[in-house]
């Protein structure tokens, strides 16, 4: 005797129903009806996309070992819900097996530094790997990310060091080529403002030899009797006088000392005996 049986089946799933122990057919989402006792639900398949996360240990060609972390996206094909039920016992298991082949034939082979730089090519290499074979049993990999790879933290330190180390040399390097500029234009900027100076002081005296010859002209002119070494004199202790005048007139002067005495005559002595020295 057949007793009917209800079973509500989920949205993006499918109930396997056999029949005697032999497989009979797939009730698709909704209501379906099963005879009691001659049949039976034998198990139930998901459609949702499902993930799977594999944690492989192995070492680099530089021996360095590393934990990388793979997370493989899978799906079950709709046409082969039969061979994703009955073709494997535990998909996961199966999964795990290829990605830990995958991973420690090709990490051995890379440098710790290749490693990072190449984790899309070993993502690549894994799902092609497993889609080739998971496609036999019903499943389609949708994808496989390398979310996470993990020296140890050792090597994660000196790996930081090295950095540090590159980037302070490179700091260094700059700022002491920054001090190269500012001394070398520096030293430009002082021998312009010498260079400068030089020229103000010749002009300087070619405008004072200027003036005195002109001086010398006119009072030769306007003074009868007068000779250019008489004129001389008037100059040389006029610029004296100026000279003390300036001098007792800075700020920092507290007393100035002068010669006492008849100090016309004394130069007027100082230079007849400097002419006298000369005529000998």
């Amino acid at each position: 005797m057949c007793f009917p049986c209800c079973i509500c089946v989920s949205t993006s799933e499918v109930v396997v129903v056999e029949r005697l122990g032999k497989f009979d057919r797939m009730l698709p989402a909704g209501l379906g009806i099963v005879c009691c006792p001659f049949e039976q639900q034998a198990g139930a398949v998901s459609f949702r996309v499902q993930q799977l996360d594999v944690r492989v240990e192995t070492k680099t060609k530089d021996n360095v070992f590393l934990t990388a972390v793979v997370s493989v996206q899978y799906q079950v094909i709709r046409e082969k819900v039969y061979e994703a039920y009955y073709s494997l016992t535990n998909t996961q298991q199966q999964i795990t097996a290829h990605v830990y082949d995958v991973m420690r034939s090709q990490l051995p082979t890379l440098e710790l530094d290749a490693v990072f730089e190449a984790k899309e090519d070993l993502a690549m290499a894994v799902k092609n790997a497993l889609q080739q074979t998971m496609s036999e049993y019903g499943y389609q990999i949708l994808q496989a990310l390398i979310t996470d790879i993990d020296p140890d933290n050792r090597v994660k330190q000196a790996m930081n060091e090295i950095n540090s180390a590159k980037r302070l040399k490179f700091a260094v390097a700059e700022k002491a080529e920054g001090q190269k500029i500012l001394q070398v234009k520096s030293a430009e900027a002082e021998a312009e403002a010498k260079y400068l100076s030089g020229v103000g002081v010749a002009k300087q005296r070619k405008a004072i030899v200027d003036g005195l010859r002109t001086s010398i002209v006119d009072f030769s002119d306007g003074v009868k009797g007068a000779s250019s070494k008489d004129v001389m004199d008037l100059l040389l202790l006029t610029q004296y006088f100026d000279c003390v005048r300036d001098v007792g007139s800075a700020k920092h002067c507290k007393t100035t000392f002068v010669p006492s005495g008849n100090q016309g005559a004394d130069m007027r002595n100082s230079l007849l005996v400097a002419d006298a020295a000369k005529l000998s």
